[in-house]
């Protein structure tokens, strides 16, 4: 009887940030597709409270990421997770993209471990202190990736992947689900 190989288990990885949301989804080592979500702030625009354009925005984020779960049938999620905070904008924003992640990890049953920017640059280069040129130059030695060309793009889907690297490493899950 002829055996087939089993597909591994597709991961999504997260760079989460409410301006631009590095991911990839990956299947073991291989990345199957990676992206940049972006969401614009237009409070003045639309002539809407900034709380309201917040909310817009949110939704936006989950929109997409859910329809990235579903078309690749994501079974697992590493992500970054935000700290410090430079202001209170930005505090309400960092603990909104946590939400998001933690939020669609149990509505969609789907579970999710959390990195942090430290572990990713500790597992791609041993070292806390890493320029983003560095992160990039480092992923490409990992993993086959179609950089695009445009700073903000390849920044976020790097630092996805780094945090993916530090999974790599350390999340007993992974390895299983990587066997």
């Amino acid at each position: 009887m002829k055996r087939t190989k089993l597909q591994k288990p597709k991961v999504l990885t997260c760079d989460p940030s409410f301006t631009a949301w590095g991911w990839a989804v990956l299947e073991g080592h291989l990345v199957v597709d990676h992206g940049c979500i972006r969401t614009e702030p237009e409070a003045k625009k639309r002539k809407i409270r900034e709380g309201d354009d917040r909310v817009r925005r949110t939704a936006e984020l989950v929109r997409e990421l859910l329809k990235i779960i579903q078309r690749y049938k994501v079974s697992f999620i590493v992500s970054e997770l935000p700290h410090g905070s430079q202001n209170a904008k930005a505090a309400v924003m960092m603990g909104v993209v946590v939400g998001v992640v933690q939020g669609i990890s149990i509505c969609m049953d789907v579970p999710v471990e959390w990195y942090s920017e430290n572990d990713a640059k500790k597992a791609l280069l041993n070292r806390k202190s890493i320029s983003k040129r560095e992160v990039i130059e480092a992923i490409n030695e990992l993993y086959e990736v179609e950089w695009k060309g445009v700073k903000y793009y390849d920044e976020a889907v790097a630092d996805a992947l780094a945090v993916y690297c530090a999974a790599e490493y350390t999340s007993t899950t992974l390895k299983i689900l990587n066997r």
